[in-house]
């Protein structure tokens, strides 16, 4: 990576730090995106040539996850199946704590998702990320109708089941048992969906 598409990147991540920092402490609607233009010392045009939408300042956090899933099925190891790649890999994310899965009891973590779950322009916003990383997923896939049913199904899953594990440590359950049950869950979601797409369950597909 060059000297210049590391600048840009790490001008995305600060502006986007400074943003969410002041969303947590004041609210999103109450934080102006003429005030995080000037606490990160730049101006509203440049800041909108980085990200086109207030919302875009929060969500930045998931650009690298939407296309997450189709790179797990295109770089799976050869004789591997899609499920079985996608199973794996949500299986390594709660084991290492990814925020994305929902299994993660850091403070900033549940904030930031408190903020994101909290705020219905935002739910809006991530349901476009949503939508985008099923269709990167159903091309993985084959880019056929059955491919998009499919993409529709997996990305649900893996959806539905962080935000039952984020839900109950923002309840304040332990993380350790919140994790232990997040890979039953995730054991029997992702059979269940090997059982009903056996053509993308078999080992090579």
């Amino acid at each position: 990576m060059g000297l210049r598409e590391r600048k840009r990147l790490r001008m995305y991540r600060d502006v986007s730090d400074i943003a969410i920092s002041l969303f947590l402490e004041k609210g999103f609607e109450k934080v102006s995106v003429a005030e995080v233009a000037a606490a990160a010392e730049i101006s509203k045009p440049t800041l909108f040539r980085y990200f086109p939408s207030k919302e875009d300042l929060v969500l930045y956090r998931f650009a690298d996850h939407e296309t997450e899933a189709a790179r797990v099925v295109a770089e799976r190891a050869p004789g591997r199946s899609a499920i079985e790649a996608l199973r794996l890999h949500h299986l390594a994310g709660i084991e290492h704590g990814d925020p994305v899965t929902g299994v993660n009891g850091d403070p900033h973590v549940l904030a930031f998702h408190r903020l994101l779950y909290g705020t219905p322009s935002l739910v809006a916003r991530l349901y476009e990320y949503l939508e985008r990383s099923e269709a990167a997923l159903a091309a993985a896939l084959g880019g056929t109708l059955r491919a998009r049913l499919a993409a529709g199904q997996i990305v649900a899953v893996r959806r539905i089941l962080a935000m039952d594990s984020w839900r109950r440590i923002a309840d304040g359950e332990d993380v350790t048992a919140v994790r232990r049950d997040a890979v039953a869950a995730a054991e029997g979601a992702f059979a269940r969906l090997a059982q009903g797409l056996p053509e993308y369950a078999t080992p090579g597909t």
